[in-house]
C-alpha cells in the first residue's frame, strides 16, 4: 500500500503540468480541452477524458480526492466532553464519474466514504462509510461563450456567496448535498440560480443516507460582475422549512426566510468582501426577526519579506432579545461552512458578536503561514450559543455574562501543486466568563495534521 501510494504521488509530480485547475465543486470542471491535446498519451489523461464518439464530444472522465486527517483535542467541548488522550483519525475518500453527451447533455455521479477511527461517540458527519453523495443530470438548452441556460435534476452539491449560508461543508469529514432540481441561466456578467431541494441526512451505514421531507430548502441567488467601483454585487433569497427547529426561546416547526446582499472585490492589494442578511418568518407561534451584518477585509503587502497579508474581520449577528415574547431573534446561518470560525469548529454563527484580526506570510512558494486570534461575545445575554448547524450548545440562562472566550489559531499549508496538500494546525480556546459559568469552563486545544490526494 505505501508503494503505491510513492509511485501515485509521484506520478501526479510528473503530469502536474497541463490539466485545468481543481475546482471546490468537481463537477465544474471542463475537460473536454484535452480532446485538442496533441501531447501524448498518460494514464492520467486517460482517466480525464475518455472520447467515446468519433467526434470526442462524447466524452468520459473520472476523478476523485483522498484526505487523510489526525486530531487531538483536549477539554473537547471546553470539558464537558469525555476525555480522548490518544486523539483520532478521519479519512475521506470521493470518487466520481462524469459523462458527457456532446455539449447538450451531462451525468455526473460522485461516490463518498467518510471514517472515523478512534473517535469517541463519532457522529454520521464524521463516520458515514459508503454513500451516494450526488447524482444528478444536466440538460443545457443553451450554451455559448457568452450565455448558459441548463436544468439539473438529482441529488447536487450547492454553494453560494462566501459559503456563509449555503456550502458544501468540505471542512468536517462529511460534505454535505441537497436532492433537488435547480434552474442556471448566465448572460454576459449576469448569473441567475433557482433551486428546489430537500436536505439530505446523512447516516451511519451503507447507502442509508435519505432526502428529509421535512427539510425544504429553495431559493434564488443572483451574481452581477464587473460593477464599477463596487466590483461584484449578489442578491438573494433563500427559503427555508423544518419540521422540528429547537433554539433557547423556541421549538417547532420553522418557515424562515432570508434576503441578503453581499459585495465583494479586489483592489490592487486590497480584498473586501461584506455582506448583510434579513430574516423573518415563524418558528411555532414566534415571530422571526434576525439579521446579520459582516466585513472581510485585508491588505497584502508585496513590498516587504514575506508578503505579509493583514487582515480583518468583524461579525454582527443577532440573537434573541427578550426570553418568553412572541418573537425570536435568533439568526439560523442554515447550512454554512464547517470550520466557520476556524478550523477548530467549536462555535456557529447565531448570537454572536466576532472580531477576527490575522496575518498571513508566505514562507516560500507554495507555502504559507496563517495566525488567526477571534474574540466572541454573545449578542444577546437572553439566548445561548450555538453550534454551526444551529443545534444548541449550551443555553443562555446560567449567567448574563456575554463573553464567551478567545481563540488563537496557526497553521502551516504547502500546496506544491494543485493535487497534493498539507496542513499542521494547531488552535488554543480559552473560556470567557459566559463558559465558565455553563461548563466546565476548561480553556480548549486541538491540534491535527491533513494529507490530502486529489486527481
Amino acid at each position: 500500500m505505501k508503494k503505491f501510494i510513492i509511485l501515485f504521488l509521484s506520478c501526479f509530480g510528473l503530469y502536474a503540468q497541463s490539466y485545468p485547475d481543481f475546482k471546490p465543486m468537481r463537477f465544474d470542471e471542463n475537460y473536454s480541452v484535452l480532446q485538442k491535446d496533441t501531447t501524448k498519451n498518460n494514464w492520467y489523461k486517460s482517466m480525464k477524458y475518455i472520447p467515446l464518439s468519433s467526434s470526442g464530444e462524447t466524452y468520459l472522465s473520472f476523478g476523485g480526492e483522498i484526505r487523510y486527517q489526525y486530531f487531538y483535542a483536549k477539554n473537547e467541548k471546553w470539558g464537558d466532553d469525555p476525555i480522548d488522550n490518544d486523539g483520532y483519525i478521519l479519512n475521506r475518500f470521493l470518487l466520481h464519474a462524469d459523462f458527457h453527451a456532446s455539449k447538450y447533455f451531462r451525468a455526473f455521479v460522485q461516490l463518498q466514504s467518510s471514517n472515523a477511527s478512534g473517535r469517541i461517540d463519532p457522529s454520521p458527519v464524521e463516520n458515514d462509510p459508503l454513500e451516494l453523495h450526488q447524482g444528478f443530470i444536466d440538460v443545457n438548452i443553451l450554451s455559448d461563450k457568452n450565455s448558459q441556460l441548463l436544468f439539473r435534476a438529482g441529488r447536487q452539491e450547492l454553494s453560494y456567496g462566501s459559503q456563509r449560508l449555503v456550502a458544501v461543508r468540505d471542512g468536517p469529514n462529511n460534505r454535505q448535498s441537497f436532492d433537488g432540481v435547480k434552474a442556471i441561466a448566465s448572460f454576459g456578467n449576469y448569473r441567475a440560480d433557482a433551486f428546489y431541494s430537500h436536505y439530505v441526512v446523512a447516516q451511519d451505514g451503507i447507502f442509508d443516507d435519505y432526502s428529509n421531507q421535512k427539510r425544504q430548502f429553495w431559493g434564488s441567488y443572483f451574481v452581477i460582475n464587473k460593477i464599477p467601483a463596487i466590483k461584484n454585487l449578489d442578491l438573494y433569497y433563500l427559503g427555508y422549512e423544518r419540521a422540528n427547529a429547537n433554539f433557547d426561546d423556541a421549538a417547532g416547526k420553522e418557515l424562515r426566510h432570508s434576503v441578503g446582499t453581499r459585495i465583494w472585490g479586489k483592489y490592487d492589494n486590497w480584498r473586501y468582501d461584506a455582506e448583510a442578511v434579513y430574516q423573518f418568518g415563524d418558528v411555532d407561534t414566534k415571530d422571526i426577526k434576525a439579521w446579520t451584518v459582516s466585513l472581510n477585509t485585508g491588505y497584502r503587502i508585496t513590498s516587504v519579506v514575506l508578503h505579509p497579508e493583514i487582515g480583518f474581520k468583524v461579525e454582527v449577528i443577532s440573537g434573541d432579545k427578550t426570553k418568553g415574547d412572541n418573537s425570536l431573534g435568533t439568526f439560523n446561518p442554515l447550512f454554512p461552512r464547517g470550520a466557520y470560525f476556524g478550523l477548530a469548529s467549536v462555535i456557529g454563527p447565531s448570537n454572536l458578536v466576532d472580531f477576527h484580526p490575522s496575518l498571513n506570510l508566505e514562507l516560500a512558494k507554495n507555502l504559507e503561514w496563517v495566525i488567526d486570534y477571534d474574540m466572541f461575545w454573545r449578542y444577546s445575554s437572553q439566548d445561548g450559543i450555538y453550534g454551526p448547524n444551529t443545534a444548541m450548545i449550551y443555553p443562555g440562562d446560567a449567567t448574563d455574562e456575554k463573553e464567551i472566550g478567545k481563540q488563537l489559531e496557526s497553521e502551516i499549508i504547502y500546496q506544491p501543486n494543485q493535487y497534493l496538500y498539507f496542513r499542521v494546525e494547531a488552535t488554543w480556546f480559552q473560556a470567557g466568563d459566559f463558559l465558565k459559568a455553563s461548563s466546565a469552563g476548561k480553556n480548549m486545544f486541538f491540534t491535527g495534521v491533513t494529507m490530502q490526494v486529489k486527481f
